[in-house]
């Protein structure tokens, strides 16, 4: 890795559990709409090599914006990485919680 690039990381666990076409579609999407990232994916982990100007933000939007056109987003969500020799986001699956009434 070079000085002028940085590497993250984006868990796709819980999305690969789902459907393994969705990781794909989300790779596909994440290329096109930045195309300036290289995208590498180890089974459940995506590896993505960006420019050091480019906000981790952006990035987490575009997966929000992908998994709004899929009709995901009340499903799944990107969660920063809380382990600090990781950067990057976790797709997770949102927990729902049902309360029965008597």
């Amino acid at each position: 890795m070079s000085e002028d690039t940085k590497q993250l990381f984006i868990n796709v666990k819980d999305l690969s559990f789902k459907s393994d076409h969705f990781v794909e579609e989300l790779i596909r999407y994440l290329a096109e709409a930045l195309p300036q990232i290289n995208i590498v994916r180890n089974v459940n982990e995506l590896e993505i090599k960006a420019p050091i100007n480019l906000s981790k933000r952006v990035i987490r939007l575009r997966i929000k914006k992908y998994l709004y056109k899929k009709n995901l987003e009340g499903d799944f969500r990107p969660i920063s990485y809380i382990d600090p020799d990781k950067d990057g986001y976790i797709v997770k699956e949102k927990r729902i919680i049902e309360f029965t009434y008597y």
